[in-house]
């Protein structure tokens, strides 16, 4: 009977024992609800922060990564020690990310959602830097003129569509208000646009041209040279709206004569220098076209083209040539003297792979359009253009280092001068 007894005590324990933690688990179930809310808010908001200290990090270490492994390359000058050097190697421009700027925030975004499209040059034929610094380049891949702006870092196409749509580019030019100068192959005629790409007028009426490719201005004159190679002459136009005013020279191999030439270059006592491309040569023609001197043989030799292309004038009166067939651009005086070449064949810095035409900026900058490399390389002329600009930047950057220095030097005396005499201070406490 004592035996049911403890039995019976013990079996209402556990039964209370159990409905006390029953009754704690709802209460505690209860009591949580709150903090349970909070806790998943919590939870979310320590994803989120993980997630953004994780992308900070990947961009940071991958920006780190970037520098570590980037090899500093070599200067590439010409030509070679012990000789004084003419040329350096600059750069080489192939797509819109080149030149496009890149700030952090747009690194994040296009790590999340993916790199924005990048547009890469396809046959790059004709190049030009305005005064503005944007390089302009005729590409007959693209069917249009790709416009780098190089100081803003903004990329745009122009002729897009409208009256000054392009088919096919070969020629481009500037002058001195922005207004750009392009000829079109296929659709045999020029077309002239402001600054913006806005359309002006066009160039030639209907069977002025059979294949328009390179172009020149001299403001002067206010006249455009259009070199036209399968009429194997060159057409002059007012600058003003466009009127045909000339023609020069005929298909043939006698002094002012051309056979299939390509392009022009005016240097600045207003002469024409043109790549009479299949007769080999230079010929320099006065304003009007009357002839005044040739240069040049089809060869292998040094000074000799086998596949002359583009043509460009540097402040000191250079005469720059690119020949496709040797992946190289020749440097000759006036007189026609080869003073020295750069380039070869190949994809690295330095090299090419079917050089076409060219331009020499204000700045005696020089740019080739690199048809298979599919890419502008850009070369500085180290003249003596270039040697002043260099002193004159070393000189500013003294006079700015000088201007520190007196700047901190005065604010040392000002401070000094503010500072109370200490002498004066230790009497005035020796008389208190």
């Amino acid at each position: 009977m004592s035996n049911d007894k403890a039995q019976m005590m013990e079996k209402c324990q556990m039964s209370n024992f159990k409905a006390q933690n029953r009754k704690s688990s709802n209460v505690k179930a209860q009591s949580s609800n709150i903090p349970y809310l909070f806790d998943i808010c919590h939870l979310d908001f320590d994803i989120y922060l993980t997630f953004v200290i994780w992308i900070l990090t990947f961009v940071i270490l991958a920006s780190l990564s970037s520098c570590a492994t980037t090899k500093v390359e070599e200067e590439m000058i010409w030509p070679l020690p012990p000789d004084e050097p003419r040329i350096k190697f600059i750069r080489s421009i192939y797509s819109s990310s080149d030149i496009e700027q890149r700030s952090f925030g747009k690194s994040i975004t296009e790590f999340v959602v993916g790199e924005e499209p990048v547009a890469r040059m396809i046959k790059p034929y004709a190049v030009h830097a305005d005064k503005d610094g944007r390089i302009l380049v005729a590409d007959a891949g693209w069917r249009k003129v790709l416009v780098f702006d190089v100081k803003n870092g903004k990329f745009s196409i122009l002729g897009e569509g409208g009256p000054g749509i392009l088919a096919k580019p070969m020629g481009v030019t500037t002058d001195s208000h922005g207004r750009i100068y392009v000829t079109d192959t296929l659709q045999d005629r020029g077309v002239v646009y402001d600054h913006d790409g806005n359309f002006l007028f066009g160039i030639g009426e209907r069977g002025r041209f059979l294949q328009p490719v390179g172009i020149a201005l001299n403001e002067n004159l206010k006249r455009i040279y259009v070199v036209d190679t399968q009429k194997h002459n060159i057409s002059v136009f007012s600058m003003d709206d466009g009127r045909f005013l000339s023609e020069i020279g005929k298909r043939g191999m006698s002094n002012g004569e051309f056979n299939f030439p390509t392009n022009i270059a005016i240097d600045k006592d207003g002469n024409l220098c043109v790549m009479d491309t299949f007769n080999f040569r230079v010929q320099i023609l006065d304003a009007d076209g009357k002839f005044l001197s040739k240069f040049g043989s089809v060869g292998t030799a040094f000074g000799s083209f086998s596949k002359p292309k583009g043509i460009g004038i540097d402040s000191e009166g250079h005469i720059y040539v690119t020949d496709a067939a040797f992946s190289n651009v020749q440097i000759f005086d006036k007189n026609g003297q080869l003073l020295l070449f750069f380039g070869e064949f190949g994809n690295k810095n330095g090299q090419m792979w079917l050089a076409a035409g060219m331009h020499i900026d204000e700045n005696d900058t020089i740019y080739v359009a690199d048809q298979y490399n599919k890419r502008i390389d850009i070369f500085q002329y180290l003249g003596e253009k270039y040697k002043k600009k260099q002193e004159e930047a070393k000189a500013i950057g003294m006079k700015k280092v000088e201007a520190k220095v007196e700047a901190e030097k005065k604010g040392e005396d000002a401070v000094k001068a503010g500072t109370p005499d200490q002498d004066k201070i230790n009497k005035k406490g020796a008389g208190n």
